[in-house]
């Protein structure tokens, strides 16, 4: 026994195992260097010889794959998604990227997952609470934007060395529901474009039914994106729904967007949301007259405006400013609306030029340029209903949305020409 008690010394940065003058068996393992220079050399203690063993092996193992956490303090989920969503998080995305997670660690991450230790979660605990997330009342949209930002944030600590592998990554991602993505027919964007051509800024849903740009993407657009001689614009900004804070001395007891002395914090304007969504896209030539008709319309209100603030913008109010997301949004329902067709989300209108590049057969990378997409993942959301109707419209989509019905052939029953199939 004396002989087990003797701790032999090994060469550095080898393992040790020896037995205690407190009766315990211990293990040292060099695990790699701290940030002073100094070895990050981690201490086992065990009731007996085979456990400690089996300890310094499991600490070995980590090593060897990379996977050991830094030393210190562990983080809770609570304490690194605090810190990643106030330090980490604003220095890569933008404001409203923020808005979402924000709302996805303080509302539905750190109640539900937050004092669980952030290098002992497991996927089983994510799952579950997915489950109860759904169970509750959330949309599936909802919990798959939690999954989303969880992952993205448990990303980073790997990548810090305060975890050694993302157990997001290995959890079942919430399913986000068919009805996400909705498509109008070529027929339903024919009504709407002509109902369009009754109301100014008509070259307003031409852009969005067309080219797919965000709404905060066309209120955004200026003048100074569009060539209109080259037949292409530059998607550079958005613009954002505001977001306010409270500016009075004492509590007025309202929410702050109706305070009486609110006060803005998000800018009005900031370049798109990542390098994918700044892109340059072709303009179609029937699109290319809609919006020299729509400017030379354009000069002749800002000459008869009595107020007009100049800010070039290509969609503006009646006064040169832009229009808020809500009168935007109520402005495409009324369009709906008057068009006689089937109500829908203003994204739904993306949905369909989006669909539309990839029936004609455009290369998925290309479709990922035009449309801002960052990951493949958004593309892959749109195959099922393309590959349904690809066969027969390739031939006839070319600028089929702006042909009168009249204009198509006798034996054209309209069947080829809906982006999806009907019920």
């Amino acid at each position: 026994m004396a002989e087990d008690k003797k701790r032999t010394r090994q060469p550095n940065g080898r393992s040790s195992i020896y037995q205690g003058s407190d009766g315990k068996w211990h293990g040292r393992v060099t695990v790699g260097i701290r940030d002073d220079g100094t070895p990050d050399r981690r201490h086992v203690e065990r009731k007996t010889r085979a456990e400690v063993t089996a300890a310094v092996r499991e600490l070995e193992k980590q090593r060897d794959a990379k996977t050991v956490r830094k030393p210190g303090k562990a983080w809770t989920v609570r304490t690194w998604l605090t810190h990643w969503v106030e330090n980490v998080a604003p220095l890569a995305v933008n404001d409203n990227t923020m808005v979402g997670y924000r709302v996805a660690v303080r509302k539905h991450l750190i109640p539900g997952l937050g004092a669980h230790r952030l290098d002992r979660l497991k996927p089983e605990h994510i799952e579950t609470f997915y489950a109860k997330l759904q169970a509750n009342g959330s949309k599936s949209a909802t919990a798959h934007q939690v999954h989303r930002t969880f992952r993205t944030a448990l990303n980073e600590a790997v990548r810090r060395g305060h975890l050694g592998k993302n157990p997001v990554q290995l959890a079942k991602a919430p399913k986000t529901g068919d009805y996400e993505v909705e498509p109008y027919s070529v027929q339903e964007v024919q009504r709407l474009l002509c109902a369009a051509e009754r109301h100014r800024n008509s070259a307003r849903w031409a852009v969005a039914l067309a080219l797919g740009l965000r709404q905060g993407e066309v209120l955004g657009l200026m003048w100074d994106d569009v060539d209109l001689e080259g037949g292409f614009l530059v998607v550079r900004r958005s613009r954002h729904r505001p977001q306010y804070a409270h500016g009075c001395a004492e509590q007025c007891g309202r929410k702050a967007g109706y305070c009486p002395e609110r006060r803005r914090t998000n800018p009005e304007l900031s370049t798109t949301k990542s390098r994918a969504g700044r892109r340059a896209v072709g303009l179609p030539d029937q699109l290319v007259d809609l919006l020299r008709n729509h400017r030379k319309a354009q000069e002749k209100e800002r000459a008869a405006a009595k107020r007009w603030q100049e800010n070039r913008l290509v969609f503006p109010n009646e006064q040169g400013r832009s229009p808020s997301h809500r009168r935007d949004w109520a402005e495409w329902k009324d369009l709906l609306a008057e068009a006689n067709v089937r109500d829908g989300r203003l994204h739904d209108a993306r949905h369909t030029a989006a669909t539309v590049l990839l029936i004609l057969g455009v290369p998925e990378r290309a479709v990922m340029g035009l449309m801002g997409w960052s990951t493949t993942a958004m593309a892959a959301r749109y195959q099922h209903m393309v590959d349904a109707v690809r066969t027969d419209i390739a031939r006839q989509v070319d600028g089929l949305i702006w042909k009168a019905e009249t204009d198509r052939p006798d034996d054209d029953d309209g069947s080829a020409g809906a982006l999806v199939p009907s019920n």
